[in-house]
């Protein structure tokens, strides 16, 4: 075989050199192009244009971005919508729970009152019977319609009997109240001054309620007293009376509505 003769130093390292660019050229070839800007996920632009362009009469043909962008806005309003019904819904409920709750608690207060009171039921009892029996001892003490005269008579027999000289004595007319009826008796009296103090004492053991009201003293030319007083005494209704009055009372309540 024969061989080639050795290439001169020089045009060796041209070629050594010619190497080195072409592995140079190489690398550079090898490494991949710069990329490309990233286009942006959004293209308010083109949606812009999409929205200019929407046919309201043919919606199947509308781009699929508005369709979105109308979707979500569609539902985003419907949630809105039905939280701000459900809050509405949400206070009145709790309005309603709250005065749920009141009117449990004035139950509750009711109840134990009412416990209370079956539980003292029979001292309420006791109590109700001393109050009638009291009541009755008061009423008794206040004469009736036909006994009025006799008690008319008592207070004149009582002035006269402490020697008392009556200038005047004028029933005046009944005054109805809830159960009796007020009977005023216009009353002027002279005599000495333990006269009238005995006299008025007299009024006070008689066995029915009688009192001295608007009492003027006031002394004589001779060295006498004169009394002047309003004597009312007292005598309770009877059914009949009560019921007229009853009536006389629901009547006037009619007129006035």
């Amino acid at each position: 075989m024969m061989k080639l003769p050795a290439l001169p130093p020089s045009i060796a390292g041209l070629l050594k050199r010619k190497s080195a660019a072409e592995k140079l050229a190489e690398k550079h070839a090898a490494k991949p192009e710069a990329a490309a800007p990233k286009a942006p996920l959004i293209n308010f632009q083109q949606l812009l244009m999409d929205f200019k362009t929407l046919d309201p009469k043919d919606p199947g043909l509308w781009p699929l971005a508005p369709r979105i962008v109308i979707l979500l806005s569609l539902f985003g309003g419907l949630m809105a919508a039905s939280w701000g019904f459900g809050a509405l819904g949400w206070s009145l409920q709790l309005e309603e729970l709250e005065a749920k709750k009141q009117q449990e608690a004035k139950h509750k207060e009711d109840w134990l009152a009412k416990k209370k009171q079956a539980v003292n039921l029979d001292e309420y009892r006791r109590q109700l019977a001393e109050i009638d029996r009291s009541f009755g001892a008061l009423l008794k003490q206040l004469p009736n319609k036909a006994e009025m005269g006799d008690m008319l008579v008592d207070i004149n027999k009582a002035a006269q009997g402490r020697g008392l000289a009556v200038e005047l004595f004028k029933p005046g007319g009944e005054s109805p109240r809830e159960f009796y009826a007020e009977v005023p008796i216009t009353l002027n009296l002279t005599g000495s001054y333990h006269d009238i103090g005995a006299f008025t004492g007299d009024i006070a053991k008689l066995p029915r309620i009688v009192t001295l009201n608007d009492i003027n003293l006031s002394a004589s030319p001779n060295g006498t007293l004169a009394l002047r007083t309003t004597v009312k005494t007292f005598r309770y209704l009877d059914d009949a009376e009560l019921a007229n009055q009853k009536k006389s009372q629901q009547a006037a309540r009619k007129g006035k509505k």
